[in-house]
């Protein structure tokens, strides 16, 4: 997790190349306002086997008000948004209403999958492949207050690019991570997928009842979140509805948690300022302070395509039969505060998965931890 604390010197680079935009206002530049974290791994269930490990780390921007200045935004997240423009012409329609905003998310991960038995050398065919994937992820997420019906939305375009096989670096990973805690390497990794780039574009919408314009619902409360998400590529083609239940104290004023996975990471934009320079129209008591709560996720999804189970898509490789239906559920708790004037947040949670093949014999858990810093 070393590399959240490299973050801020990564943020000041990109902001100092986009400071000087034009006449662009500050608010309309690309500014980094903080990162996140990410770890998962089914040993912190105590087993090692299907989705064996995963990691994550995120810059989130600034919010940008109304619709975006194509002039004022980097070169790249330009011609992202043009491409999000043109796969999705409706994304921005109503965006010049100022009262609504957006920003934009950046990650970088790294996702790894392994059979059961560590020990055979031999093509397992009735066990899922050896496969990893390395990826880049750009966002765009948008936040809308719709008074009418007291309701307020979060939509997520999100386009991953990678690679998976030997050059996603996965056995590499594993075996460092395995030599440096003494644990035994995995020793089928010459049957991994192979060489492949890969592409996905997700679509997400969360729902949520409106409850104000502060960092956080103060007292103790609960809320709840709906979710449905569309994912199209050769990572994974998949649909996904699901919710969200919260209770605690200082709820924050956001759309949850969600496990890991490409195409999924939304930090929304801030209802406000988690240093506390919230707006004076902001009630001192709406503004960031310490809290915690507990969360449980609900989800089904129906799956087209899925390469750690499918396989390569132009190429022939070890596959299994995938599942087309699969339930997930998290349990977890978080907590948030201000240390030295930045906001932290730390989530936990262990995900339970139901079966995604038909030779898997039992149904699989894992553990999260997602620490979030504000710059």
């Amino acid at each position: 997790m070393s590399a959240l604390f490299l973050s801020p010197a990564l943020a000041q680079a990109v902001n100092e190349g986009t400071a000087g935009a034009g006449d662009c206002a500050a608010e309309e530049t690309l500014r980094f306002r903080g990162g996140t974290a990410r770890l998962e791994n089914d040993l912190f269930t105590g087993t090692d086997q299907n989705y064996r490990n995963g990691v994550a780390f995120t810059l989130v921007s600034h919010d940008i008000p109304g619709r975006p200045r194509s002039e004022c935004l980097p070169a790249p997240i330009r011609l992202h948004a043009q491409l999000i423009q043109f796969m999705n012409p409706g994304f921005w329609a109503d965006a010049d209403n100022s009262a609504d905003t957006q920003n934009v998310v950046v990650r970088f991960g790294q996702s790894m999958y392994t059979p059961e038995d560590y020990t055979r050398t031999d093509l397992i065919p009735d066990d899922r492949p050896y496969a990893g994937l390395l990826y880049m992820g750009l966002a765009w997420n948008r936040r809308k207050h719709e008074p009418e019906s007291n309701r307020e939305m979060l939509d997520t375009r999100e386009i991953t690019l990678g690679v998976i096989g030997p050059w996603s670096l996965a056995e590499q990973t594993q075996n460092l991570v395995h030599d440096a805690r003494g644990i035994d390497r995995f020793q089928g990794w010459q049957h991994q997928l192979k060489n492949e780039p890969v592409f996905q574009l997700a679509l997400d919408r969360k729902f949520r009842e409106f409850r104000g314009a502060g960092a956080i619902i103060p007292g103790f409360s609960a809320d709840s979140i709906r979710s449905l998400g569309l994912r199209l590529g050769n990572i994974e083609t998949s649909a996904t509805l699901g919710i969200e239940g919260r209770i605690g104290w200082n709820l924050p004023n956001d759309f949850g948690s969600y496990p890991l996975r490409p195409g999924a990471e939304n930090r929304p934009p801030s209802a406000a300022s988690i240093h506390g320079k919230s707006s004076d129209s902001v009630p001192a008591a709406s503004r960031p302070r310490p809290g915690v709560h507990l969360f449980g996720i609900l989800e089904a999804k129906a799956v087209a395509y899925d390469f750690s189970l499918d396989g390569n898509l132009f190429r022939s490789s070890h596959s299994v039969s995938r599942r087309p239906w699969v339930a997930q559920a998290a349990v977890g708790v978080s907590a948030q505060g201000i240390l030295a004037g930045h906001g932290v947040r730390l989530a936990v949670m262990r995900v339970y998965r139901s079966r995604e093949f038909e030779e898997q014999s039992t149904n699989q858990a894992y553990g999260s931890v997602a620490l979030s810093i504000e710059f």
